[in-house]
């Protein structure tokens, strides 16, 4: 037992990564936390709010308590820094009015909340079959990435004012798998950062695979409005 203990300890000096997996007392990525304002029976299901570019973990937590009482409700913050107090999914910049990511470091944050996703599963002991995204913007696309390439890790999504990337098509699921998704897309049509043509788009992608679609169009631009988050609720409620 000696000999293990100091097996772990050197592991842990030389990995400095290796603590998140071997402790379990500390997530990847920096976060709030909501805990069930009213407990259900058995593990609660879990919120994952993500925010947009140049946001933090502060922007969607301001909506929690419209969230379910009986969920766990965990605001995320992106892992690449722009500024302080402002971080980002991936770089992006826009030519010509089109946005043109960072692809290696929208896939290096998919992978992260694939990671995430599986830490407070274990640290909030959470139901592993009631796992929802909720996305802003660019956390709207992380939610569309991770759902499209892994749906067996969430039960559904809500993607608000967000658009597919053209590089996750590539490692999309097989669509048996991807008909087991709940996808909520709300998104405004004067929204003038990332057109309505992107939530029309994604709606038909995810009809042409069977998905379980919710969506939504509102008269306002990049933003979220009073009767997004009642129909969000709504939503929500009947899934849970």
């Amino acid at each position: 037992m000696r000999f293990l203990l100091i097996l772990i300890l050197l592991l842990m000096h030389t990995n400095p990564a290796l603590p998140h997996f071997l402790k379990g007392e500390h997530l990847l990525l920096h976060y709030r936390l909501r805990e069930p304002l009213r407990p259900g029976k058995g593990k609660p299901p879990v919120i994952i709010l993500l925010h947009g570019v140049g946001g933090n973990e502060d922007n969607l937590f301001t909506y929690a308590n419209r969230l379910p009482e009986e969920s766990l409700v965990i605001a995320a913050r992106a892992p690449f820094t722009l500024q302080p107090g402002a971080y980002a999914w991936f770089h992006v910049h826009f030519e010509a009015g089109t946005p043109v990511i960072n692809a290696e470091e929208a896939e290096k944050s998919r992978i992260i909340l694939v990671q995430f996703i599986n830490q407070v599963l274990e640290k909030y002991d959470a139901d592993p079959e009631r796992v929802f995204l909720l996305g802003f913007s660019q956390g709207a696309i992380m939610s569309y990435s991770l759902a499209l390439s892994r749906p067996e890790k969430v039960k559904g999504i809500l993607a608000l004012s967000g658009r597919v990337l053209p590089e996750i098509k590539p490692v999309m699921a097989a669509g048996t798998k991807l008909q087991r998704l709940h996808v909520f897309i709300g998104h405004g049509t004067a929204d003038a950062v990332l057109p309505i043509s992107y939530a029309r788009a994604a709606k038909a992608l995810t009809e042409q695979h069977g998905i379980q679609l919710n969506y939504h169009e509102y008269p306002v631009g990049h933003e979220t409005v009073q009767e997004e988050w009642a129909d969000i609720a709504a939503w929500l409620k009947g899934l849970l």
